[in-house]
């Protein structure tokens, strides 16, 4: 395979830069493009990492700063609201053995490190860039960015999440929908003795929940049916968080006393999509959240991306010609994983939202968690 070949990434998050590095390591030249000046170095609160999303952080060799920032455990638990632990579970190491089960991290900081790996692979990143025309031919793809640049690319990468201008621009019509459900996040101090996720099911909301994201850290979230946003004035978020988590036991009290700050507080709504058929067009392709989105009731939308990424660019470096069957097969490569990760995830809320009390909520979770221990 010529290591001439161009590629252009569209987007600067997890999918995005994972595929930039990977390819850049096989001697690809890559320009990678994301519209925030800041390169989302500073957004969110917290991140679930499961196994199988840390076997693809190691692949890409961030593996010890990740386990230097976060926080590894191994079980969760399941509570009451008042905070009465109800039962234990071990979590399945869906990245192997000698991975942790899960890892939850400041979602600043695996951001960071992602960042800080690209501009090791001597990738051309070009910030506050966006793409402005898409000319493709049988030979590659012109692109005129909206700086006034332009450049001619062997493949387009589209990494630019559930939104993906790309995705609309190459005529895949698919959006995201929301699913009914809304959840609320908030970074906070660890309180003494959260060593790994509890979930509370029950009380004013459906799920109220936390994750460590390091020794000093977690991220606490609160889950309930989706409301009109532009009723809820920015300023009133932390109000809004803490009316619903003051009504839970246990650490929750601690954590409550914590949310004052509005602008620390997240609100966003769960969406689920998923592209059919193909997930390209001609030279263009897309990885990540542009292809498929969904509640994070498994913690699974980065690993997924993550895993769209090394599946991509062990395909595209291990080809003497990009082609239409090659991106095809990276299309049905995925499909038949991604898809029962996005239904369930959706059933699970569905449950819930119906009211379903003798839904076999751990039979599905174990089943597509098991599935998940195989490689991509």
């Amino acid at each position: 395979m010529s290591t001439a070949r161009t590629v252009l990434v569209i987007g600067g998050g997890a999918a995005g830069n994972a595929v930039t590095v990977l390819l850049r390591r096989s001697g690809l030249t890559v320009d990678l493009i994301e519209a925030k000046d800041d390169w989302n170095a500073t957004a969110g609160s917290g991140i679930t990492l499961q196994g199988n999303a840390l076997r693809v952080l190691r692949e890409l060799g961030v593996w010890e700063q990740v386990d230097a920032s976060g926080f590894g455990f191994g079980s969760v638990g399941i509570t009451a609201p008042d905070g009465t632990v109800l039962h234990v579970a071990e979590d399945l190491r869906t990245g192997g053995d000698d991975l942790p089960a899960t890892v939850g991290m400041q979602r600043p900081h695996l951001q960071r490190i992602l960042i800080d790996a690209v501009r090791a692979s001597g990738a051309s990143v070009r910030l506050g860039t966006r793409v402005e025309r898409l000319e493709q031919d049988d030979t590659g793809v012109s692109v005129r960015f909206t700086d006034g640049t332009e450049g001619r690319y062997d493949l387009v990468v589209a990494a630019d999440g559930m939104g993906s201008a790309t995705r609309a621009a190459i005529g895949i019509t698919a959006k995201p929908e929301p699913t009914g459900m809304a959840i609320w996040r908030v970074a906070v101090p660890r309180p003494d003795g959260v060593t790994r996720t509890d979930l509370a099911y029950g009380g004013p909301a459906y799920i109220a929940g936390y994750c460590p994201t390091s020794d000093t850290t977690i991220y606490a979230y609160v889950v309930e049916a989706n409301r009109d946003r532009a009723s809820i004035p920015a300023e009133s978020y932390a109000d809004e968080m803490r009316g619903l988590t003051a009504a839970y036991g246990g650490f929750w009290p601690e954590i409550t006393e914590h949310i004052t700050d509005p602008a620390k507080v997240n609100y966003s709504w769960f969406d689920r999509m998923l592209v059919e058929g193909s997930w390209h067009r001609g030279r263009v392709v897309l990885v990540g959240d542009a292809a498929h989105c969904c509640p994070p009731t498994l913690a699974q939308g980065a690993a997924l991306s993550l895993e769209d990424a090394w599946v991509l660019a062990q395909l595209l470096t291990g080809a003497e010609v990009w082609d239409d069957p090659l991106l095809q097969s990276y299309y049905e490569r995925r499909i038949a994983r991604v898809r029962p990760v996005v239904e369930a995830s959706v059933q699970i809320g569905q449950w819930q939202l119906d009211g379903v009390r003798d839904a076999d909520v751990p039979g599905l979770m174990g089943r597509t968690m098991t599935m998940l221990r195989e490689l991509p």
